[in-house]
């Protein structure tokens, strides 16, 4: 099994260097890198992440591949929302808000229309239900 946290280095790195663009299976997918800061330890932890795009925000989806458990940066973000967003070449502080109820449930369907292996990630996470993060900038 590939080391996640090594492939995620090298998109963080390549993404920097080239001032938000990735190769590879990456290539034509919309990132984004989230920094969050620890639940437990406070220090900052980058992550890159696939998103859509909702007006101003930036809508994000904690899915681990259909993992059983949410990951390290959702349960960072619920402990502390202020995060910072890195799209496009550019570094914005934003506030993580978790989606629910209708929106929640439009944003989700408007997303597995768009990337339809978001409804296997969630066959694969049993009774978890997925996440849906809106990423809004501040000024």
């Amino acid at each position: 099994m590939p080391d996640m946290r090594e492939i995620n280095r090298q998109v963080i790195q390549e993404f920097r260097a080239s001032g938000g663009r990735v190769g590879g299976q990456l290539a034509n997918t919309p990132l984004l890198l989230l920094t969050t800061t620890g639940a437990r330890s406070g220090r900052p932890h980058t992550t890159p992440l696939m998103y859509l795009p909702d007006g101003g925000r930036f809508l994000v989806f904690a899915s681990v591949m259909g993992a059983p458990r949410h990951p390290d940066w959702y349960r960072n973000l619920v402990a502390n929302p202020s995060v910072s967003v890195e799209v496009d070449g550019r570094a914005l502080p934003a506030t993580a808000a978790v989606l629910d109820g209708p929106e929640r449930e439009r944003l989700w369907a408007t997303a597995v229309e768009r990337y339809p292996f978001l409804a296997e990630h969630q066959a694969r996470a049993g009774r978890r239900r997925i996440p849906v993060v809106a990423l809004e900038p501040r000024a």
